[in-house]
């Protein structure tokens, strides 16, 4: 009789269910659902406008995608819950959810529904920058020990910042919320009705240790004496391993996705730190790129080391008795998305859709006909912020180059070339750092999907690139957790290890680096990094003094 581990993934834009049969890996049914609310970026449901900077969500959109998505991935699968032996959810991170005592959000109430600060902080919530500024800045003034360990910065993508920008702003809010809770610890407290913390996304979000914890009381009375007892007032319950058994999938969690009451669910994830084992990537030295809106890029090691500009170092961080270390770019297929959907012309829509293909297909097409440094154009992938090396969301795209002959395949083009050249970046900073990379994987749609963007990767970093065999990484990394967490007397696996080697794994052959374009693109990193330097590390900080000037206009 079959087995099956079901993995739940709740991304930026979308949620996605996908039921694997444990012994073979095989993947046997995929559901996929868009979430009611989208991305709030410009408003709250009820009209009301949002800053510049913000990105919400609204957590009733998880439990929607639950109710729909589970039964419908277990009935393409064929799959009798009887023998789903474990469940595994991810989501992306840090996205903070305040909730009352019973675990509600409190958007959700009728009395909370028209504040913003209510509602889900999404990862990509930049508007904390300023908390995020001071509390580096404390940070450095205390020596803080935990500092090293983020790259000597803190980012406004995590969760302090977001939670003190909602006490300096929403005092109200602040005190109504029992708890501050991520999205995937929230999503296995549905399930089960257990609250745990995972360790994952304390260590990479919020700045907690296996050895030490979070930062002491100290640390957050001197950025804010109302925050002196955060940890023990607003963020309490266990921190919990990743693969660990939270518990049962409770009566009411039955109800919401048809999966039998008892069902093991393993301790929540981020979306990112799942996918290496789906890759078969389970010991040091191997990166793995997880290619989506953003980029994040996981490598592992049996050391704590120091490496600036990482988004964390955290011990059992990705997979238990390795350090895993994090680094990011907050902008890459939003980067292409944001181009097709704001400045490519409607003759380019018209050929597109004369030729069956979307907009992506046709400039992809175009761009790929370009001779490496052709167009003459060299850009920053900043559009949203710099995740690495630099940390700073206060930074914003450029573009050098253009001339009333610029094509919109050219800059496209050079969009592409920027996230590869940030990407080069960040795998020479892990290296000047101690940590050996021998092999470089990369997953996600745009890594399937995109053959010209994985062979210029490939050709701008110098280096082989595999493909990961699913194409839903993150959602099977997820359903591995919840086999692992279920155990092989359960039906599942005792180690990580053993679900890797059974249900993980790269396709075909690599991309290999052209020597040609490889020349040229080791000239144009060369402009990058110097322009990455001036606007990046205060040689003229133009970008922030215009993003003030914006603000100042939109208040």
């Amino acid at each position: 009789m079959s087995k099956f581990a079901l993995g739940v993934d709740f991304g930026t834009l979308s949620a996605r269910a996908l039921v694997v049969e444990t012994g073979t890996g095989r993947e046997l049914g995929e559901a996929v659902m868009d979430y009611p609310h989208g991305v709030m970026d410009k408003a709250l449901p009820n009209g009301a406008p949002l800053p510049p900077d913000w990105a919400l969500q609204h957590p009733a959109d998880y439990l929607e995608c639950l109710r729909r998505i589970v039964p419908e991935a277990l009935a393409k699968a064929g799959a009798d819950p009887a023998d789903v032996v474990g469940v595994g959810v991810d989501a992306t991170a840090c996205t903070l959810i305040p909730v009352n005592r019973a675990g509600t959000p409190l958007c959700m109430l009728p009395e909370w529904e028209g504040e913003k600060h209510a509602y889900a902080k999404l990862w990509k919530h930049h508007a904390g920058q300023a908390q995020a500024d001071r509390m580096t800045q404390v940070a450095k003034e205390r020596g803080e020990a935990f500092l090293p360990l983020y790259g000597g910065k803190i980012s406004s993508e995590w969760l302090f910042p977001k939670l003190w920008q909602t006490l300096e702003e929403a005092p109200a809010v602040y005190e109504a919320a029992d708890r501050f809770i991520d999205a995937s610890d929230w999503i296995v407290f549905q399930l089960t009705g257990r609250e745990v913390r995972s360790s994952c996304m304390a260590g990479y979000k919020a700045l907690w240790s296996k050895r030490d914890g979070y930062p002491s009381e100290d640390y957050f009375r001197a950025l804010d004496p109302r925050l002196e007892h955060v940890v023990r007032d607003k963020l309490p319950g266990p921190v919990w391993p990743v693969c660990a058994r939270v518990g049962g999938i409770s009566e009411a969690g039955a109800a919401l996705t048809g999966l039998l009451p008892g069902t093991t669910v393993a301790v929540g994830s981020t979306d990112a730190h799942v996918a290496p084992p789906a890759a078969g990537i389970t010991e040091p030295g191997r990166l793995l790129m997880i290619l989506g809106t953003s980029t994040v890029h996981l490598v592992m090691d049996g050391e704590a080391r120091f490496v600036p500009g990482i988004c964390g170092v955290v011990e059992d961080g990705i997979t238990p008795g390795l350090f895993g270390y994090e680094a990011g770019q907050t902008c890459v297929g939003d980067h292409f998305d944001w181009f097709v959907k704001t400045l490519a012309p409607e003759s380019y829509a018209r050929e597109a859709a004369a030729r069956g293909l979307n907009l992506h297909a046709l400039l992809t097409e175009k761009a790929a006909r370009l001779a490496p440094g052709e167009s003459g154009l060299l850009a920053l992938d900043w559009w949203n912020g710099n995740r690495s090396v630099l940390v700073d969301a206060d930074l914003t795209g450029l573009m050098l180059g253009m001339t009333l002959a610029t094509r919109p395949e050219e800059i496209y083009r050079a969009l592409i070339e920027a996230t590869a050249f940030g990407t080069r970046l960040i795998l020479e900073n892990f290296e000047s750092h101690g940590l050996a990379i021998r092999d470089v994987v990369a997953c996600g749609g745009i890594a399937r999907k995109n053959a010209f963007l994985m062979q210029l990767y490939a050709d701008v970093t110098g280096r082989e690139i595999r493909v990961a065999r699913s194409a839903q990484t993150p959602a099977l990394g997820a359903a591995m957790m919840g086999a692992v967490a279920a155990g092989k007397a359960g039906g599942g696996f005792d180690t990580i290890g053993q679900a890797a080697a059974r249900m993980g794994g790269v396709q075909g052959a690599p991309y290999r680096p052209d020597p040609a374009a490889r020349a040229v693109y080791d000239r144009l990193y060369a402009e990058y990094k110097r322009l990455h330097d001036w606007f990046g590390r205060g040689g003229d900080d133009v970008m922030k003094r215009l993003k003030a000037v914006k603000l100042d206009a939109r208040r």
